[in-house]
């Protein structure tokens, strides 16, 4: 799970980690700050935010210390106290609490809170596909510790990641043609991607790190039963018959097979999960269906989760991040890199 980011960087993410409270279970750095994206020169990726995200054991504890050693980072909602703070965190949104705009160490960082156990469960079942589809997506990791179901979960996501793409992909196509389809499953249905996030935000982010897709997947592809992938041509054949398909959909998170379901069977009706994707199985539009189903996951977390960010951040950091995001879509409308430049 662990990829190598980018050379000379790991005193910096220390001291980073050096301000905050230690009892950490996962913490990973992600984004345009630490990965290089397609169109980005070194010297404008050392001006971008860091994006971190920390996993505890326990959130009422952790802010606590948190707020002790770092109160400055919090909006108004530090005067309503931990408990509070974590259950905002937990109880709304996507179950992440978020600091933004924070002067660390000479970088301007964000950082995202979210307990262990909701973790876990957007891992195993993709209940909001926030932090699972980050993880979709190379990310340096920080901090991991021995606990053995998060790590179990962290490669079931990653599998869930390709049998969700290969339902959507065509018989034959090439590894780039994948890793845009996982790059994209946390996009799909975000409307920041409407307004507020460069269009080519997915292609950017695979064009130049593709070895590092390839060193998250590459496992992954080896040992799928549902596909043939020839690493040294750099394609995949994909087994699109309705019986392959139905083992596919059947192995999907539990919240995106819920997605389907509700998608498909009409009110009244009832029928069991097994049954519906049997039929979806068989339906030459299967790969729309589990579109549809995804985008309507990352749909309803997004929209939460961003008018969440509005209480957590302080509308003046909610104004200045929101316009920093307007004029980096705006600077990449005029690039203009189009998705065929992959091949």
């Amino acid at each position: 799970m662990s990829l190598p980011a980018l050379h000379n960087t790991g005193v910096l993410y220390r001291r980073i980690l050096a301000q905050f409270p230690q009892d950490i279970s996962v913490a990973f750095a992600y984004g345009s700050g630490v990965f290089k994206q397609h169109g980005t020169s070194q010297g404008q990726m050392e001006k971008n935010m860091l994006d971190f995200v920390f996993a505890v054991d326990d959130p009422v504890t952790w802010h606590t210390m948190n707020l002790l050693q770092n109160r400055k980072h919090y909006s108004i909602l530090k005067l309503l106290g931990p408990a509070m703070i974590s259950s905002i965190q937990s109880d709304y949104g996507a179950s992440v609490y978020y600091n933004t705009l924070v002067p660390v160490d000479g970088r301007m960082i964000k950082y995202g809170v979210i307990s262990t156990e909701s973790l876990i469960d957007d891992l195993l079942h993709w209940k909001t596909l926030y932090v699972a589809g980050r993880l979709h997506k190379p990310v340096k990791m920080l901090v991991q510790n021995e606990n053995g179901k998060l790590r179990a979960a962290l490669v079931s996501n990653l599998k869930s990641a390709v049998t969700a793409s290969i339902l959507m992909l065509p018989e034959s196509c090439s590894e780039d043609d994948l890793f845009l389809q996982i790059a994209g499953l946390s996009y799909a249905g975000d409307f920041r991607m409407v307004i507020g996030e460069d269009k080519s935000k997915v292609a950017n982010i695979v064009k130049d790190n593709l070895q590092h897709f390839k060193t998250l997947y590459s496992n992954i592809l080896r040992d799928c039963p549902q596909l043939v992938y020839k690493p040294q041509q750099g394609k995949l054949e994909v087994d699109k018959s309705p019986e392959g398909q139905f083992v596919q959909l059947m192995a999907l998170p539990r919240t995106l097979q819920q997605r389907i379901t509700k998608l498909v069977d009409p009110p009244g009706k009832n029928r069991d999960v097994e049954e519906i994707l049997l039929q979806v199985a068989q339906d030459p539009e299967c790969g729309t269906v589990v579109q549809q189903g995804i985008s309507s996951i990352v749909k309803s977390s997004s929209i939460t989760q961003s008018i969440k960010g509005i209480a957590t951040a302080g509308l003046w950091k909610t104004t200045s991040y929101s316009s920093k995001k307007l004029m980096k879509m705006w600077r990449g409308s005029r690039r203009k890199p189009s998705v065929s430049q992959m091949s």
